[in-house]
């Protein structure tokens, strides 16, 4: 096992993160990327609190309970303990979800190769042009790589993504639900609202966009 406290928080419980499964999410501190709407500032900021031993610990009094464990952040897939973590996770009988911005395809390949991971949410931030804006970042080409060994796997998987009209407009959308289509992806995109309701990263004004969701290529509100 990796040494080390990768893990910012636990939130005991949640129905909404992991589809059709009682679950707790691991925050995992740090990421490599820098989105002006991440309410999370104190996840990507912050120190790890956490080692396995203390995991570990909260999943023994959550057998029984709990029938998934989401690894999410910041970004969980930077951290070297992710694998081995996810591998004692699957021993103890937890399903595996990954949250990721997929910026380490390596990393999700091996755990789709190890069956480490059940379900996996991948934000897509947005096209070539607008990537630098977005996550003050150059990983477009990693993502992109991510998404294609989803597609070649059998592990379920979404796409989302977060809507801000100073970000993306709705031109943008429709050139990111094409590009998923010519990729081959048919599954569910979620367009993910801004609310502006916590602090963030950066300073966007609340959105005036509605969320919607795009399933198989359609958009409905």
């Amino acid at each position: 096992m990796e040494r080390g406290r990768p893990v910012f928080s636990i939130s005991p419980f949640t129905m909404l993160d992991f589809p059709d499964r009682t679950a707790c999410i691991l925050w995992f501190a740090g990421c490599n990327m820098r989105c002006g709407y991440c309410y999370n500032p104190e996840i990507v900021f912050g120190k790890g609190k956490l080692s396995w031993g203390d995991v570990q610990e909260f999943l023994l009094s959550r057998m029984g309970l709990l029938e998934g464990v989401v690894f999410s952040g910041g970004e969980c897939t930077i951290h070297p303990q992710i694998i081995p973590f996810a591998r004692e996770v699957k021993k103890m009988g937890f399903e595996v979800k990954i949250d990721t911005n997929g910026s380490r395809p390596d990393v999700l390949e091996t755990l789709i190769q190890e069956n480490l991971v059940d379900f996996v949410a991948l934000d897509f931030k947005g096209m070539t042009g607008n990537y630098w804006k977005i996550t003050r970042s150059d990983l477009f080409k990693s993502f992109e790589k991510s998404l294609e060994i989803l597609l070649d796997s059998s592990i379920r998987f979404e796409v989302r993504t977060t809507v801000h009209p100073d970000l993306l407009d709705y031109q943008d959308l429709k050139e990111m639900e094409n590009w998923l289509r010519e990729k081959g992806f048919s599954g569910t995109y979620y367009l993910q609202h801004f609310r502006g309701d916590k602090k963030t990263i950066g300073e966007l004004g609340e959105s005036k966009m509605q969320g919607v969701k795009i399933e198989s290529g359609v958009w409905r509100n």
